[in-house]
């Protein structure tokens, strides 16, 4: 348990982690309900209160319900050589209720389920969350997309518009540590000060799109227009790009993460809770790092430069025999190895080469000198050469080829067909992957779990 709030049972008498489910749940029926929750980040844009029609979640597949986690599992749920108990897992026994869809809230709280908290996703009935139909590509039972962001997740479906479900709704709320949601909830008394009132302990993490007071739908894409990243991502004569993954949406959830743990560590030492704001918006500015505060320091806006740093020479692509290999020189010691591995010791004793603002002052001969000793050979032999040498640099690789390069460095990143969490503890453990829920497979489980029936042997 991650700290006393409302003097409340310590969660790990009230849900199990993963590895104990059952698989004795009956089916139940999604009904089609209407869900009149509107998002307002990472899922779709408001759509005017139209309800949503309650279809079959992705090609054709209806919800079953009543599937439990260990009968297709991803992991056979037992602990891999030199794995910890389930007790070390750095938050067993944190009850999380996951009001959240896309991408940014279900990182955050599948970040939250690999560190062993017990996380419990509202659905809406019939289709889900939107993600469950971003295919193809398909995974086992949805999308490729929604598998890669909830496993070792409950789904629960209910229709927020229906007394009962939204019942037990607030029953869920009344009973986490922790809520995470990016919908319009307040018409439903699922908004943080309603929460708070019944669950003053509770940490209630909101997530945006562009801040709180702006009633404004988002979409990574739009903010990674909106918030200056595509104004620096492409070539320098070329049109504004974004970026090849939702980068917005992932820092927003890291930042949602790193929020919710700071309020449980300030809940341990003071027993309140607290509500946790983060938007998209934001959490791009606070990612533009170095490009903002330049910006910041001079007034001029920053441009589009390629695979160039605007600071630093050599930081680039620069072309091999046959690919391109990306090398990075942060300091003066760095270059000279680099010259003397390309047999072109001279270019650090140029003047225009001899220190980094000379070198970024030159990048255009610098550049060219450098290729042309580089055409020598495959960018696969300079890499072996150059990071022998000590020196960043690396084939520019598909993604099937940078799994394999991490597996070859004893990274394991593949684990039960999933991207590993990627941190690891000396003396605590991670969850191995659960498979992702199927829309309201758990509904019937955590309904029982809520009404304290001692038959499901849950609490």
């Amino acid at each position: 348990m991650i700290g006393p709030h409302s003097g409340r049972p310590d969660p790990r008498d009230r849900m199990p982690m993963p590895d104990d489910r059952s698989a004795d749940s009956e089916p139940l029926s999604d009904g089609g309900q209407a869900w009149s929750g509107e998002p307002t980040v990472g899922g779709q844009p408001s759509d005017g209160g139209r309800s949503w029609s309650g279809e079959p979640t992705v090609g054709g597949q209806s919800s079953d319900g009543g599937r439990m986690w260990n009968e297709e599992p991803l992991s056979d749920g037992r602990p891999s050589e030199g794995r910890l108990s389930a007790d070390a897992r750095p938050l067993a026994g944190l009850v999380v209720a996951d009001f959240s869809r896309v991408l940014a809230g279900p990182l955050a709280t599948m970040t939250l389920a690999d560190l062993g908290a017990t996380v419990i996703k509202v659905e809406r009935p019939g289709s889900g969350d939107d993600t469950r139909s971003w295919g193809p590509p398909w995974g086992t039972h949805s999308s490729a997309y929604f598998e890669g962001l909830n496993r070792s997740k409950y789904s629960i479906a209910l229709d927020l518009s229906d007394p009962g479900d939204r019942a037990t709704a607030l029953a869920l709320a009344a009973r986490a540590d922790v809520m995470v949601q990016n919908l319009r909830l307040t018409g439903f008394g699922l908004d943080y000060a309603s929460v708070a009132a019944i669950n003053p302990g509770v940490v209630y993490c909101s997530i945006t799109g562009f801040g709180p007071d702006a009633d404004l739908p988002g979409y990574d894409f739009v903010v990674q227009a909106v918030g200056g990243l595509m104004s620096i991502t492409g070539e320098s004569t070329g049109e504004p790009l974004k970026v090849g993954v939702a980068l917005v949406d992932v820092l927003t959830a890291k930042d949602a993460t790193i929020g919710i743990l700071a309020a449980l560590h300030r809940r341990r030492e003071t027993g309140a809770g607290d509500h946790v704001q983060v938007d998209l918006l934001s959490s791009l500015l606070g990612g533009l790092v170095n490009q903002a505060s330049g910006y910041l320091a001079t007034g001029r806006a920053p441009g589009r430069m390629g695979n160039r740093h605007p600071s630093i020479a050599p930081y680039e692509t620069l072309r091999c025999a046959d690919v391109p290999i990306a090398v990075a020189c942060g300091n003066d010691r760095q270059f000279a190895r680099l010259s003397a591995v390309l047999g072109v010791p001279g270019l650090a004793e140029d003047y225009r080469f001899v220190d980094n603002p000379s070198r970024v002052a030159h990048r255009e001969v610098l550049v060219d000198a450098l290729e042309a000793a580089l055409a020598a050979e495959t960018a696969a032999v300079w890499e072996r050469r150059l990071t022998a040498a000590g020196i960043a640099a690396g084939v520019v690789r598909d993604i099937g080829q940078a799994i394999d390069r991490a597996t070859d460095l004893g990274l394991d990143p593949v684990v039960d067909g999933q991207i590993r969490h990627p941190v690891r503890y000396a003396n605590a453990a991670t969850r191995p992957p659960a498979a992702p829920p199927r829309l309201g497979e758990h509904s019937d489980l955590v309904r029982a779990w809520l009404s304290g029936d001692p038959a499901t042997g849950l609490g």
